[in-house]
């Protein structure tokens, strides 16, 4: 079974404790970044920085803990987008031009999701970005 989908809705936050959530999200976000092409140290570091600084978020407000994942996700990319660049490109808009990131969608809210906001489309589920994104690097 490959690993990515064997983590795919697993972020329970009622039946795990903060270090399995934690985990779990982290394991969900390198997927998407190895879909995309750039899970290296560096940017695998980027993410063990979100996923540290987002620990402290919740144990400050344990009831954001259905909106860790999301959370994760957003604050990996923006921190991506200021070092590294775009990312995930969204693969909807090869031939217009229109070349922009995925959002994570709800911006605060359970079971985040990769959207086109271009066109309102939901793409993948966080974790689940093998197969729609090409290769960056």
């Amino acid at each position: 079974m490959d690993v990515c989908q064997a983590y795919e809705g697993w972020v329970d936050t009622n039946a795990m404790n903060l270090d399995q959530m934690l985990l779990t999200i982290r394991a969900l976000v390198v997927c998407d970044l190895a879909a995309a092409g750039c899970a290296d140290a560096q940017t695998v570091s980027v993410v063990e920085s979100a996923v540290s600084g987002r620990r402290w978020w919740v144990e400050e407000w344990p009831e954001g803990a259905p909106y860790l994942a999301g959370q994760v996700a957003q604050d990996v990319q923006e921190t991506l987008a200021e070092v590294y660049g775009r990312w995930p490109i969204c693969p909807l808009h090869g031939e217009d031009g229109l070349h922009h990131e995925l959002t994570i969608s709800p911006e605060l809210g359970e079971d985040p999701q990769w959207t086109c906001a271009e066109y309102g489309v939901t793409l993948a589920a966080l974790g689940d970005l093998d197969g729609w994104v090409a290769p960056v690097r």
